[in-house]
C-alpha cells in the first residue's frame, strides 16, 4: 500500500498571506535608542589602573588599557563620569569628580576616547570614519 505524502498538501491549503515575508526585527536604534561607545586607547592614558565609567552616577563599566564598551541608551542627556578604581595608588582621592553631559539622540552613534589632562580624566570625541 502506498503512503500518501501530506507535506505538499499543506502548501496548497495555506492562505496566501501565510507565505508573506516577515518584517525585520526591530533594532535598538529603530526603537528610539542611541549608542554610546567609549574606548580607552593604550597610549592615550598610560596608566596601569582601571578606569571606572559611571553613567548617571552608577558604575557601569571598568575599562582596562585597550578596551572599549558600548551602551544602548534612551535619547536625552546622559551624565558620564570617569574615575580611577582599584586598591593602593589607584584608589581615587577625595576630590569631587566632574561629570560630562552628553546629549544623545535616537538612532545616533557617538564615539568617545578617554583622555587625560592636568584636571584629570575626560571624554574626547573620537573622529568618525565615513
Amino acid at each position: 500500500m502506498r503512503r500518501f505524502n501530506l507535506s505538499w498538501l499543506a502548501v496548497l491549503v495555506l492562505p496566501p498571506w501565510a507565505l508573506a515575508e516577515v518584517p525585520d526585527a526591530k533594532t535598538p536604534q529603530s526603537d528610539g535608542y542611541g549608542v554610546l561607545i567609549i574606548s580607552r586607547e593604550r597610549l592615550e592614558v598610560a596608566n596601569p589602573c582601571d578606569i571606572g565609567l559611571y553613567l548617571q552616577d552608577q558604575l557601569a563599566a571598568r575599562l582596562y588599557q585597550g578596551q572599549s564598551v558600548s551602551f544602548n541608551l534612551p535619547p536625552g542627556t546622559v551624565s558620564v563620569r570617569l574615575s580611577l578604581v582599584g586598591p593602593g595608588i589607584c584608589r581615587p582621592g577625595i576630590a569631587q569628580l566632574k561629570s560630562q553631559l552628553i546629549n544623545l539622540r535616537a538612532g545616533e552613534i557617538r564615539k568617545y576616547r578617554i583622555a587625560l589632562s592636568t584636571e584629570g580624566l575626560y571624554l574626547l570625541a573620537a573622529p568618525t570614519s565615513r
